[in-house]
């Protein structure tokens, strides 16, 4: 990795340590960093222009969002995610959403659907494009709509706990190329439900978004380890 990849820390925005924290995020999320790759405290260092103990702070914050592991003998990498943690966490995200849906469907306002309506055209755009990283930011704020009509902050709350490693998930589920139209489509079938103030179709369509995601992720891991 150059010292290009990642952005000189600036001291005057926010604390050095937060800085550091999102940028090794970043770095990671975009797969700078792989999977399984040892983080030497020295090369962090000159990488982000920050001290050891900034950089120490950082991967202990990382390291409790499942980011980071730390390996005995060996130190900080970046986390291995294994197929049966994704299938956890597909199985809380595939419950929170559903419920996430079910209560936007019934609270939302008018203007929150119409929000929710318009984020679809750039995930369509996004995928149009093959970008991740388009794909990535359009559908953060597709559910960023979608959570703000159900009115319950303990969704968001408990999704951000998770929030870091479902982005790792949902670049390996976007990886599979052949399911981005059917993607566009589930996500469309979400927001019809909700325009109809249908419940039970939103929860079932935001449910059956995630486990057909977590299905392509599943699968791509399960081949990958063979």
């Amino acid at each position: 990795m150059k010292p290009d990849d990642l952005m000189k820390i600036s001291s005057v925005a926010a604390p050095v340590r937060l800085q550091v924290v999102n940028s090794f995020r970043s770095a990671i999320l975009a797969g700078r960093f792989q999977p399984g790759e040892r983080l030497v405290e020295k090369d962090l260092c000159e990488l982000t222009g920050a001290s050891r103990t900034s950089v120490r702070e950082a991967l202990r914050q990382l390291e409790t969002e499942g980011l980071v592991q730390m390996v005995p003998n060996k130190g900080p990498i970046v986390a291995l995610i294994s197929p049966e943690q994704a299938r956890s966490i597909y199985e809380v995200r595939g419950a929170l959403e559903a419920l996430a849906g079910a209560l936007f469907a019934t609270r939302a306002s008018d203007a929150q659907i119409a929000a929710l309506e318009k984020t679809v055209e750039p995930v369509w755009k996004g995928y149009k494009s093959g970008k991740i990283e388009q794909i990535l930011v359009a559908k953060d704020a597709f559910y960023d709509a979608l959570l703000d009509g159900a009115g319950n902050d303990m969704i968001p709350s408990v999704l951000r706990m998770m929030q870091a490693r479902i982005s790792l998930l949902r670049r390996v589920s976007l990886g599979v190329t052949s399911r981005l139209d059917t993607s566009i489509a589930e996500i469309r079938d979400i927001v019809r439900a909700a325009k109809a103030r249908d419940p039970a179709a939103t929860s079932e369509a935001c449910l059956r978004h995630v486990r057909n995601a977590a299905e392509a992720a599943l699968a791509l891991m399960t081949d990958t380890k063979k």
